[in-house]
């Protein structure tokens, strides 16, 4: 078979040509190559896992992650108490690693971000990885640090939310694909199936988003006849859809007398939970779709949606910093490609990752609302194309003729899109003006230069315009070690922008960070009241909703039914269940609030229990709750 050649092809001071075989290995590193990865890697985990001890964990998923450590039934079906008398609103997978975690080194805080952090590292090694399988080792490093440095993606890695693994499963997925592209071989579609299945275990229907683009890069770019394309790509994806639904399937067969309710649904259905709450919800106006209970403004939120989402004030300074770098090359890829063997793995590469971001950005603008965070998903394939993107750019630069002005241009661009997204906030005007300055140094001298010049002038240009590209990004990135622009633990944004910052700014106390096992006064004095008053009830106490149950179950492992899960308004458990509990002394307490919705389980708690004064738990103030207690008296 032919050899193709990438992005780094011989130039005229004697390099080495990078290429492959179609389906070989690639040829040995360069001396150079290893110790950049390792550095990258180091700069990556140390971003990372700074000041982990303190974290922005989520308080809900924080709560159910703490509850699945310490019991089985919790851990497989993603209960948010022990007992697991209710799921999250979600499906468990993401969560997995976070409860071995905690459940390996005791309930701390960074026992629970630690996975977010090696799913980070993983997923820049691996990207690095992918990248210098398909445009050359320049491109696989251009893509680690555009990945490692992009602000949403290091302030999600320091939290505890599904995107960091989500977005890890399906760049492997994309890796496996990338070598069935190059291979007739069925195994790496079969792999592409599983890496997908499991991501849809952390993040559900977002998982598949990347499907059709991937249906698409085989049928196009794969050897073979196309019958054979497309029957082997039909056995991945039953591979991917089998793998996606083996939890649902597995709850569904599980009666629901041994399993908990399943919150999200008016039905206690699996399916309502992925493909109702999770699924047409978030896109049609019926909140009820599919047996789904309607969102709170927590969970479906409106803004950062419509075709500018990615580029708004909010949005746009976490992700969106090589935006107009990749689609260039995207475009200039597979037109400059365009008369090249329909094989030709560096064109495949830019219709997988141009897919990869196309699909997104068009469901992201077309759906009810995003938060800020789920664009990490798009931060490997935004930092795949501008390494790959820079890569051909340099080959067709070191070649000479007319083409060679893209490279400089695209440095040009960069840096010019980097002061529009900080103009607004003037967040860093000083790196920002050094940025500037050396970008526009690096394409003068590259324009002056020209392919004939010093091979180290050249590359010294290079690398100088390399660093002005992401000089600012780095800036946003690193501010969200300080705590004021790191965001909320439920919706983490890097820099000066969103809700919690603008609040913070008036009132610091407003960045105060939830931490596994360190309850507050109040806390620790109601679980203790609770704790004595307690004569071998199952559950510690009832609470309406989530947002109650969240603090305590952080604090202390205890069974607790949750009353309409997270949103209040899932049908679980009834009145009569209710009752029933209470009469068979499973339950004596009830802890309400009114910021929550009222549901037929705590009207009839109003009505049957006794309110007990706060000061009898050890509280100056009720604040916004109240505990009852029910059935017998001591």
């Amino acid at each position: 078979m032919a050899t193709t050649s990438h992005a780094q092809p011989a130039g005229s001071h004697g390099r080495r040509r990078t290429s492959h075989r179609r389906g070989g290995r690639p040829e040995a590193p360069a001396r150079w190559e290893r110790p950049a990865l390792a550095a990258v890697l180091a700069v990556a985990a140390l971003l990372y896992a700074w000041g982990i001890g303190h974290a922005a964990i989520h308080p809900y998923y924080s709560a159910a992650i703490r509850s699945m450590a310490t019991s089985w039934r919790a851990f497989f079906f993603g209960g948010l108490d022990p007992s697991g008398s209710i799921t999250l609103d979600k499906l468990p997978g993401a969560f997995w690693p976070e409860a071995a975690g905690v459940w390996l080194f005791g309930p701390h805080t960074w026992a629970a971000a630690l996975p977010q952090v090696a799913e980070g590292v993983l997923t820049v090694w691996l990207l690095h990885r992918i990248v210098r399988g398909w445009a050359g080792p320049f491109a696989a490093l251009v893509a680690a640090l555009t990945l490692t440095f992009t602000p949403v993606t290091v302030v999600l890695n320091r939290a505890t939310i599904p995107d960091t693994t989500l977005t890890l499963l399906l760049v492997a997925a994309a890796g496996a694909l990338h070598k069935a592209a190059r291979t007739e071989r069925l195994l790496p579609l079969i792999t592409c199936g599983i890496w997908v299945g499991l991501a849809f275990q952390a993040k559900m229907l977002q998982a598949w988003l990347v499907l059709p683009v991937f249906a698409v890069v085989h049928q196009i770019t794969a050897p073979g006849t196309p019958l054979k394309r497309a029957l082997r790509f039909l056995l991945g994806g039953a591979v991917a859809l089998l793998v996606s639904c083996s939890w649902v399937l597995l709850a569904w067969a599980t009666p629901a007398a041994d399993r908990p309710y399943l919150d999200g649904t008016s039905n206690n259905n699996p399916f309502s939970l992925v493909f109702g709450y999770n699924g047409m919800s978030r896109f049609s106006s019926d909140p009820h779709a599919f047996g789904a209970v309607p969102g709170t403004a927590a969970s479906r939120t409106t803004g950062n949606t419509g075709w500018g989402m990615l580029i708004n004030h909010t949005v746009g300074p976490q992700v969106a910093w090589f935006l107009p770098l990749a689609v260039l090359a995207a475009v200039l890829g597979l037109v400059w490609r365009a008369r090249e063997p329909r094989t030709d793995v560096l064109r495949a590469g830019f219709l997988l990752w141009g897919g990869w971001l196309a699909i997104h950005a068009v469901v992201f603008s077309v759906s009810n609302g995003n938060h800020p965070y789920y664009t990490a998903v798009i931060a490997p394939a935004l930092a795949a194309l501008a390494g790959g993107g820079l890569a051909l750019f340099r080959s067709e630069y070191e070649a000479g003729g007319r083409r060679r002005i893209a490279l400089p241009s695209a440095i040009v661009l960069t840096v010019a899109w980097a002061l529009v997204l900080d103009w607004p906030t003037g967040f860093l005007s000083l790196l920002l003006l050094l940025a500037v300055i050396l970008g526009m140094c690096a394409a003068l001298g590259l324009w002056v230069l020209g392919p004939r010049a010093s091979y180290r002038m050249v590359q010294g240009a290079l690398a100088a315009g390399i660093a002005a590209t992401l000089l600012v990004p780095v800036g946003w990135a690193v501010s969200c070690l300080d705590p004021l622009y790191a965001g909320a633990s439920t919706s983490p944004t890097a820099g000066p922008v969103g809700k919690t910052y603008h609040r913070a700014v008036h009132n610091r106390s407003a960045l105060r960070r939830v931490e596994l096992d360190r309850p507050s006064s109040r806390d620790t004095a109601l679980l203790d009241y609770l704790t004595a008053h307690r004569h071998g009830e199952k559950y510690l106490l009832a609470t309406q909703a989530a947002y109650p149950a969240e603090r305590l179950l952080r604090a202390r492992s205890h069974p607790t039914l949750v009353m309409g899960g997270f949103t209040g308004k899932t049908p679980f458990p009834t009145a009569r269940q209710l009752s029933t509990l209470v009469a068979t002394h499973q339950l004596s307490y009830a802890l309400l609030t009114p910021r929550r919705p009222a549901t037929p389980a705590t009207a009839w708690v109003k009505s049957h229990c006794t309110r007990i004064r706060s000061g009898a738990y050890g509280w100056r103030t009720r604040g916004s709750f109240a505990l009852y207690r029910c059935g017998r008296q001591d």
